[in-house]
């Protein structure tokens, strides 16, 4: 049993009870969250009983990182991160990737090595950008992939995206057998695979996780369009009937603990829910869960102001039906498994 005791106050004193009741029906919200995501948690657990004891993880401090991290954590593993400045304290070991630096005593004893480092796209698509995103990606996964294949360390898996097969591919069902598509993006993600050469030729299971859109109210894709709707003038971002593949949070890191234990899985594995929307259907079921109006679509001067046209092109303008048949297949059940179910999850309602 979890005990939590909360104390609150209201930041000015205004009497009555529907202050009061407003207060508890948001802690309601948040309990009922936290009681959520702990079930699931504990059934993954149960189901995974045989996972790796020690852990090395690079980008451990981003949005899925620092949620992978705490799950192993909480169940008793060695979670060793890898940071890039200050003083490394417990459970934590400096590198430096630019350098290809990383001391091979890090490694040494390790069960399975994550890899999540790169620079967020999230930005306007400059050439300084694309060139970091592109460069974080290639010198974090080198340097790891050398280091892991001199230790001899059994399990690899990283972090990859959908990206893989370009931003539009229409009337497509996009499995891990379809080819590469078009676009930095595509080019990004084929490289970005392929810089973990090293530790596939080791002998190691090595397994890229193709991720959707994360849905999450703390970051991701998801958060910029939270005001928009609250604000009743949210809408959907590209063509209406162009699809979207997406997978909820808390799915996207029990997936990754799911790659950690699933010997069945290697190779490239599409991280999405089972039922992929289109443009059209993810803002109308936004807006029911916000209680929104949601008809009028975002013009599209916004986005490109905040990403650019390439951007813009790249990252909104997608038409991506992927299939999750490889990860269901594998065993691999989705706790939020409908939009409406993930995001109601995600936005606590």
């Amino acid at each position: 049993m979890i005990t939590d005791r909360v104390t609150w106050e209201l930041p000015v004193n205004l009497p009555g009870p529907l202050d009061e009741a407003l207060v508890e029906m948001q802690l309601d919200g948040l309990f009922a969250f936290r009681a959520r995501q702990l079930r699931d948690d504990l059934a993954l657990h149960t189901r995974l009983a045989a996972l790796p004891r020690r852990v090395v993880m690079a980008g451990a401090s981003g949005l899925i990182g620092t949620q992978v991290a705490a799950l192993l954590v909480a169940s008793g593993h060695d979670v060793v991160r890898l940071v890039r400045s200050g003083r490394p304290g417990p459970g934590t070991a400096r590198w430096d990737p630019a350098r290809h630096r990383l001391d091979p005593a890090v490694l040494e004893g390790a069960d399975a090595v994550i890899n999540l480092s790169g620079h967020s796209i999230g930005g306007r698509f400059t050439a300084k950008h694309k060139q970091k995103i592109r460069i974080s990606r290639l010198e974090a996964t080198g340097t790891l992939a050398d280091a892991a294949a001199a230790a001899g360390v059994p399990t690899w898996v990283q972090a990859s995206a959908v990206g893989f097969y370009g931003a539009r591919r229409p009337g497509e069902l996009l499995t891990e057998d379809a080819a590469p598509g078009d676009g930095v993006l595509a080019e990004v993600v084929r490289d970005w695979e392929d810089a973990a050469g090293p530790v596939v030729a080791a002998g190691a299971r090595a397994v890229f996780l193709r991720t959707g859109i994360v849905l999450s109210e703390g970051g991701g894709a998801l958060a910029p369009q939270i005001p928009l709707f609250s604000l009743g003038v949210g809408g959907r971002l590209a063509k209406a009937d162009a699809w979207t593949s997406w997978i909820g949070l808390d799915d996207t890191v029990r997936g990754y603990v799911h790659a950690l234990a699933t010997e069945a899985l290697e190779g490239p594995v599409n991280l999405v829910a089972p039922r992929p929307v289109t443009h059209g259907e993810f803002a109308d079921t936004l807006g029911r869960v916000l209680h929104r109006p949601s008809a009028i679509p975002t013009p599209a001067f916004g986005p490109k102001l905040m990403l650019g046209a390439e951007g813009y092109d790249q990252m909104i303008d997608t038409d991506q039906r992927v299939s999750s048949g490889t990860l269901v297949d594998s065993g691999f059940r989705f706790c939020q498994g409908t939009l409406i179910e993930a995001l109601a999850h995600a936005l606590m309602r």
